[in-house]
């Protein structure tokens, strides 16, 4: 039997994870921007500035964004996202160039941004530490299933009536968004807005906590992963992707909901650590096939992606819930969405050096070795990871 106690509040559990499903099934039919811009005549090096601008502000405005979510509370923070996503989808649809697109972004990225540090610290305050890693695991999974679902909904809304009309569809489901954040309620908070003493200096003491740059492999990895894959598929003459795609998701979500109290009953540490070496088999595997295939077409490149995309799909499962949790076990309430903000930054650092950096190592060096050299760094990161305190005994 499971030593695990239930949840305190499963209805505001439940609504928080609905909630957090619509807001990114909102956003997340954005991913077929670059067409829209290729339509406009956008370039790639406009396509690659226009989708980069989102991860840039959430990168410098989350850190900043979590302290006064601290002092003002979660819940209007949560309504700042979500107007914030209305107007950018509103924007969206209105006549202009990629200039307007790059506007559209910005207004996303800090729409992201309050809305995250918001919602994802109001989930970590109605969970006690018991079940915090389940429980993030299961409340990300509602991610993952809108970055499965919105791609596919907004192709076919794009066949149909074109891209304003999905620009619209995110409106309003923005506006479903809205109607379910409406009704939150968390405890009064002190009426003077100020920050605490010494809140700043202790922000850069979180920056340089293991566990925050761990979280910068972990993005490093995933960052690269998904910046890369669809070009280094097409340079093995796969012409689909969606098998990597469908595994990845598949693998993360089954490793949350079969496994995630692993994250609470065993300890953060002890998924923590295998996950990161995971990580970094799936793309050691993705520079075995890189080199394999330029030396004879027998490889069985599909089932490899496939598998890959599995590996890498599972260590993210158990990562980011089981590191958020780490980051906010033994930070003080006082302090928990400025932690929350530090460490969804600190792993979209991760994320943008990978996309930026290993752009240019593919670019000189080929695929085989860009992958080799993330499997290096992916494997000191898990080294570093071996580091992290062990949990005290039970």
């Amino acid at each position: 039997m499971s030593d695990v106690p239930p949840l305190p509040s499963p209805r505001l559990f439940v609504q928080a994870t609905v909630t957090n499903f619509f807001f990114f099934l909102s956003m997340n039919g954005f991913v077929l921007l670059p067409l829209y811009i290729q339509q406009l005549g956008g370039t790639e090096i406009e396509i690659g500035f226009v989708m980069g601008l989102y991860s840039g502000v959430g990168i410098v405005c989350q850190p900043l964004i979590g302290p006064w979510v601290d002092v003002i509370g979660r819940r209007p923070f949560m309504l700042a996202g979500v107007a914030l996503n209305i107007a950018g989808s509103l924007l969206a649809a209105l006549p202009g160039g990629v200039p307007l697109l790059a506007l559209v972004r910005v207004v996303q990225g800090l729409a992201f941004s309050t809305f995250f540090v918001g919602a994802f610290s109001y989930v970590v305050d109605i969970i006690p530490a018991a079940q915090r890693g389940w429980a993030l695991g299961i409340y990300g999974v509602s991610g993952f299933v809108s970055t499965a679902f919105a791609p596919l909904l907004g192709e076919w809304i794009v066949r149909r009536s074109g891209f304003r009309t999905l620009f619209v569809v995110s409106a309003m489901l923005g506006l479903v968004t809205a109607a379910l954040v409406w009704p939150v309620r968390e405890a009064r908070r002190d009426a003077v807005l100020r920050l605490a003493p010494g809140h700043m200096r202790a922000a850069l003491e979180d920056v340089v906590r293991l566990p925050m740059l761990v979280s910068v492999f972990f993005g490093l990895g995933s960052g690269t992963i998904f910046a890369f894959m669809p070009t280094f598929a097409e340079d093995l003459g796969v012409t689909t992707l969606a098998l990597f795609y469908t595994g990845y998701a598949a693998a993360a979500i089954a490793v949350r909901v079969a496994g995630g109290r692993l994250i609470d009953t065993r300890g953060r540490r002890a998924v923590i650590v295998p996950s990161m070496f995971l990580q970094a088999s799936g793309a050691l595997l993705l520079a075995a096939l890189g080199v394999l295939v330029t030396r004879t077409s027998a490889t069985p490149v599909v089932p490899s992606l496939v598998l890959a995309g599995l590996i890498s799909g599972a260590a993210h499962g158990f990562l980011y819930p089981g590191l958020a949790a780490l980051v906010t076990d033994d930070t003080p309430e006082a302090r928990r969405a400025s932690v929350v903000g530090l460490f969804s930054a600190m792993f979209l650092v991760g994320q943008t050096t990978g996309a930026f950096l290993f752009g240019w190592v593919a670019h000189a060096a080929g695929y085989a070795i860009m992958w080799s050299a993330l499997t290096v760094l992916l494997t000191l990161g898990g080294a570093l990871s071996t580091r992290l305190a062990r949990p005290p005994a039970r």
